[in-house]
């Protein structure tokens, strides 16, 4: 059999005196001089002693090379190789090297410096050690934990068996089970068009079962409703309130109908106000995860597999009605509290200042009406006058002060700051109930 003439590929790691490496055809004339326009290496390499031919060198492996101040190395046919190649002690290649206990330990250094990276990879933790020729001291650097992405997968995993489909005659949403017994909770608007007030709930198991509006709560955009089927997977629900800008989350839902789709993104903001249909939704956590038409009533959910919002609205560019990458979320500490009052019977407890107010352009919240009877008429507030801050929240326009009252409970008594007149005044407030 005739001996192969091939040139192995550039990032092979066999050495030359390697009984398995392939036979190496040496060239066997000089390599033509790289263009004037050859390009240069990466701009965040270090860059070589000597400008190599174009395309000599091999490519950058995972762990490149660092290039060393020795001089370019050419073999016998003239091929260049680059200085620091990987090149054995004994190969007929190599430039002599004069040896030194200085470089033998670098050269350990280097090698557990590979290996600390390799970990880091796997485990999202680097150890770096800092030492110099006569070390004196030792320090060691850790940085973040970074996401296994293999957890979030078991997350969606846990999570999917309590996200549900939810279908009317006009409409799909989704829900998320509450309990075993069949209790699922969703968006009064996924709901809202269900004729007799009933519905079918499509299960990950493919399983079906109709269900029954048990309550619902517009203000919030939250219902209850629940399903003629027991032994079911309810979700486990988290503190909303542990909840911080830049948490990883999943949206888990059906959009568009594709029953248990899930996307990843993180908290963008909380305790957002907007206005839907006319009326105003505060307190709410914005994300970035995709949330489309279908996901409403389906859940937010942390790392820890921990339901802490439903999926109620996106913001859209007017053109179209899919994300483009802000969505909002009613947040679990409202969830759990309207919900378990609907379970009950009872009436969903809607604090109300007694006001309708604008933004003010120097700061603030004017007064453009007072309702009668209202806690804020008793308190003696007026038109015109400007709300600068509601307990111990400042007030920066109507939403700070919509979010402010509705983060307070039906009968608070609360200190109201305002300015009439360029004068600063306060009052005390008692929150009624919204009609």
């Amino acid at each position: 059999m005739s001996e192969p003439q091939s040139i192995p590929e550039p990032e092979t790691n066999r050495q030359p005196d390697n009984p398995y490496a392939a036979p190496v055809a040496r060239p066997s004339a000089e390599p033509t001089p790289p263009p004037a326009s050859a390009p240069l290496p990466p701009a965040s390499a270090t860059p070589y002693p000597a400008s190599p031919p174009a395309g000599a060198y091999p490519a950058y492996s995972h762990y490149p090379q660092q290039p060393t101040s020795a001089a370019p190395v050419t073999s016998p046919g003239g091929a260049w190789l680059p200085p620091g190649s990987n090149l054995p002690p004994n190969s007929p290649y190599a430039a002599p090297r004069r040896k030194s206990p200085v470089l033998k330990i670098l050269a350990g250094i280097a090698a557990a410096g590979i290996i600390a990276l390799s970990s880091a990879v796997a485990g999202g933790v680097v150890g770096a050690a800092l030492v110099d020729k006569n070390p004196v001291t030792t320090q060691t650097i850790n940085a973040a934990p970074a996401i296994d992405r293999t957890s979030l997968a078991d997350i969606a995993a846990a999570v999917s068996p309590s996200v549900v489909s939810i279908t009317t005659e006009t409409g799909e949403g989704s829900g998320v089970v509450m309990s075993a017994d069949g209790y699922i909770v969703t968006n009064n608007h996924v709901v809202a068009t269900a004729q007799g007030r009933t519905m079918t709930v499509l299960f990950t198991d493919g399983s079906k079962a109709t269900a029954t509006v048990v309550g619902t709560d517009a203000r919030y955009d939250l219902a209850v409703v629940k399903a003629d089927k027991t032994g079911l997977t309810p979700a486990k629900f988290g503190k909303s309130s542990d909840v911080r800008v830049g948490d990883t989350v999943l949206a888990i839902g059906s959009p568009l109908g594709l029953e248990g789709s899930v996307t990843e993104g993180i908290i963008s903001a909380e305790d957002r106000t907007i206005r839907v249909q006319g009326s105003s939704m505060s307190g709410l956590l914005q994300t970035d995860a995709p949330i489309n038409p279908g996901n409403s009533g389906g859940g937010l959910v942390n790392t820890k597999g921990e339901v802490i919002g439903i999926n109620s609205s996106i913001a859209t560019d007017g053109s179209s009605e899919g994300n483009i990458g802000i969505g909002f979320a009613i947040p679990s500490d409202r969830v759990t509290t309207v919900a378990q009052a609907l379970i009950k019977g009872e009436t969903v407890s809607h604090p109300a200042l007694g006001v309708s107010a604008a933004d003010n352009t120097a700061g603030g919240a004017t007064v453009a009406r007072v309702v009668a009877g209202s806690g804020a008429e008793k308190a003696g507030i007026k038109e015109g006058d400007v709300i600068v801050k509601f307990g111990d929240q400042a007030i920066n326009d109507a939403d700070d002060l919509v979010s402010a009252v509705q983060s307070h409970k039906v009968g608070d008594k609360v200190e109201v700051t305002f300015k009439r007149d360029g004068s600063t005044q306060t009052a005390t407030v008692t929150l009624g109930q919204a009609s």
